[in-house]
């Protein structure tokens, strides 16, 4: 059966795409490109196979579609830079099977100029296509923000940068039938700068807040009372919360290796956002010791250890590190997170707190890390000997905030 769209990658980016256009009725296939993360339930699962969507693993099927969608995750690689490689592997794939007037989006994070230097390339060669003559090649960055239920794709507007304007008019067409409000940026270096100019605001914004908890608590300054007053300010300000570090899949990104340029803001937030696992951890052990403890030997729970609430979703969760400073320190760690029926640490099993309340009584100290829907924190500052609460989601008085 022939398809509208091939999805490739089903990883943040390319599900909730798959999920839209289904949701729009495009017949959609999706490809996978890697072990990515599957955080589809199995309801979600049957009601997109049940709208026309068709996981594929086989690669000519890639050629039968008129829209193609690249979204293979692009983490950290060891130099620090992005990792291109299932870009790459995509890109190849596709190419072999590339029909001319077929329209080639790229959706994910990349540095500016990698649609034009490095995927063009790489599609006009496999394939012997010209881009912008037999093909249409656009970037769009996705815009996902993982269980909200306010924005969807639906609703979500969407920058296009297409190579000419025809292939941006084309990537238009598309998009338009999943979405309110199309976007058209100059060009892709342009679309894929908004996506870069997105993810450090919020890099930089959480390092500001999370510099300011440090300063308050030195300060003996309600900093969660401070960001309540600022936050109605209806001009020049936008809210944003400190916490034990920054997870998901949009890592902050600098320019280094392009053009010679370094975002000098964009080094530092990422700086102070990778210290506060280890500030959580001096906050931790501080309190045990003004209640007579030492961290070697306590007894600590972790409530919640994904990296967003409501989610299972671990990618780069500060948990992970805080889990590990604690053991160094001799800690014994335990955990309790709805999401996550099983947690490993270097290998090793963490035990898994089946009751709430009485893990919260038996240990030396709790510490949110993750405010899950489903945690009655009234009731968990009740029943902790000693909390802390590095989301500043307890009730004012009723635990130590970050």
């Amino acid at each position: 059966m022939p398809a509208d769209l091939a999805v490739i990658g089903l990883g943040p980016y390319g599900l909730p795409l798959a999920q839209a256009a289904v949701a729009a009725g495009v017949a959609t296939i999706g490809y996978k490109t890697g072990p990515e993360p599957g955080s589809l339930s199995p309801a979600e699962l049957r009601r997109m196979l049940s709208g026309g969507f068709r996981p594929t693993t086989n690669p000519a099927e890639l050629g039968r579609v008129r829209t193609a969608v690249i979204c293979a995750p692009t983490p950290r690689g060891a130099d620090g830079g992005l990792d291109l490689g299932q870009v790459e592997a995509a890109a190849r794939t596709l190419a072999e099977r590339l029909r001319p007037h077929t329209t080639v989006i790229l959706e994910s994070p990349v540095h500016p100029g990698t649609t034009e230097e490095f995927l063009r390339p790489l599609l006009e060669e496999g394939s012997g296509l010209r881009a912008g003559r037999d093909f249409h090649l656009a970037y769009s960055p996705s815009r996902v923000d993982p269980g909200n239920r306010d924005f969807t794709p639906a609703n979500i507007p969407k920058v296009i940068g297409g190579l000419t304007p025809a292939c941006t008019e084309s990537a238009a067409a598309f998009y338009g039938r999943l979405t309110d409000k199309v976007v058209r940026a100059r060009g892709p270096r342009e679309a894929e700068t908004v996506q870069l100019l997105e993810t450090n605001f919020r890099h930089v914004n959480i390092a500001l807040v999370n510099e300011m908890a440090v300063l308050c608590h030195d300060l003996g300054v309600d900093l969660w009372d401070v960001i309540r007053c600022a936050e109605t300010k209806p001009f020049g300000f936008q809210t944003f919360r400190p916490g034990p570090g920054v997870g998901g899949h949009s890592v902050s990104q600098d320019l280094t290796g392009r053009a010679g340029r370094t975002l000098r803001m964009v080094e530092l937030a990422q700086q102070v956002n990778n210290q506060m696992p280890r500030y959580v951890i001096q906050r931790a052990a501080k309190l045990l010791n003004e209640h007579g403890m030492s961290a070697r030997g306590a007894r600590v729970l972790l409530l919640g250890v994904t990296y967003k609430p409501d989610l299972a979703d671990q990618q780069s969760t500060p948990a992970q590190e805080i889990a590990i400073r604690l053991m160094e320190l001799g800690a014994s760690i335990s955990y309790h997170d709805p999401y996550i029926p099983s947690w490993n640490i270097l290998d090793r099993p963490v035990p898994r707190a089946d009751s709430l309340y009485e893990a919260a009584a038996e240990a030396d100290l709790t510490i949110l890390l993750q405010q899950h829907r489903t945690y009655d924190l009234q009731g968990l500052s009740v029943k902790a000997q000693l909390l802390l609460d590095t989301r500043g989601a307890t009730p004012t008085g009723a635990a130590h905030r970050l």
